[in-house]
């Protein structure tokens, strides 16, 4: 039986994080391939064992796992639309940034041409490719999944959700969405502290450890959303969490409302009907009904 270090690699676009994707395949001792559209990208790869291939059929030629780290949906179809007939046959990881239904859509494409397809949602930056909190997400091929485990393990802790291609894809944009709505409610922070003589700096270095230990509560909202009952005890009531303060303090600074607002009309929409008693948890369902 042939080890999976015997699989040949090929890597599809050389940024940031397609080269960490990259380093690492190569460090294992992979045969491994690399393509990138702009030319240079690829020398320091070169130089530890890869090779550059002069063109994207040539670099799916040379492989049985194809993984593509390109710029959106679109250029996945621009740069493997062509070269499809070359495609069939082989594995191909798609760990480009995508919605569910463009993920779907390429587990389509991909089995009306015979290509064994694999979702990914890369759940770290460049450099904690291989290091320790890096995690990436699957969906579709088990067989794919199961195969090339020791290959996909590489870059981080490889978790698997299913055949529905989409379901990595949706699970990474729900983890990326409370991590800009935290990053939005730190820089509002920040430009409440400003007029106050209060660097960005500081306020980081307090916002830092607040977070981190409010991160503890996830567990308890989760309870309570997936039991349903919001009025079971030990909640924060949504008239207590009004946050009409801070917005009145943030307007007093000059500054806009906006991020803190969005929030208020969630919890102000569950008071309007009548649940303020009920726990803060409840805006989910401002959330799940827009309407």
């Amino acid at each position: 039986m042939s080890n999976e270090k015997d699989s040949r690699v090929s890597l599809l676009g050389l940024g940031e994080m397609g080269g960490a994707l990259a380093a690492a395949v190569v460090e294992a001792g992979y045969p491994t391939t690399v393509w990138n559209r702009s030319a240079g990208k690829a020398d320091a790869l070169v130089d530890r064992g890869a090779v550059e291939a002069g063109s994207v059929r040539e670099a799916v030629a040379a492989a049985d796992v194809v993984v593509a780290c390109l710029y959106d949906a679109a250029s996945v179809h621009e740069v493997l639309d062509p070269v499809v007939d070359e495609l069939a046959g082989r594995t191909l990881v798609n760990v480009t940034t995508t919605t569910p239904e463009q993920s779907r859509e390429f587990a389509a494409w991909a089995a009306g041409h015979g290509v064994v397809y694999l979702d990914g949602g890369i759940m770290a930056v460049p450099s904690m490719i291989g290091r320790p909190g890096s995690s990436i997400l699957y969906s579709g091929s088990e067989p794919a999944f199961e195969q090339h485990r020791p290959l996909l393990d590489l870059w981080g802790e490889s978790a698997y959700f299913g055949e529905d291609a989409g379901v990595a894809s949706l699970y990474d944009l729900a983890l990326l969405s409370g991590m800009y709505v935290m990053f939005a409610g730190f820089v509002h922070g920040a430009a409440m502290m400003a007029p106050a003589g209060v660097s960005a700096g500081d306020f980081a270095e307090r916002s830092a450890a607040w977070l981190s230990a409010m991160t503890g509560g996830f567990a308890g909202f989760a309870a309570v959303i997936d039991g349903g009952d919001y009025t079971v005890d030990g909640q924060q009531s949504l008239e207590f969490s009004s946050l009409g303060d801070i917005i009145d303090a943030s307007a007093a600074q000059g500054i806009s409302t906006e991020v803190i607002g969005m929030v208020q009309n969630l919890i102000q929409r569950q008071i309007d009907a009548g649940h303020g008693k009920e726990g803060l948890a409840r805006i989910i369902e401002s959330i799940k009904n827009p309407s």
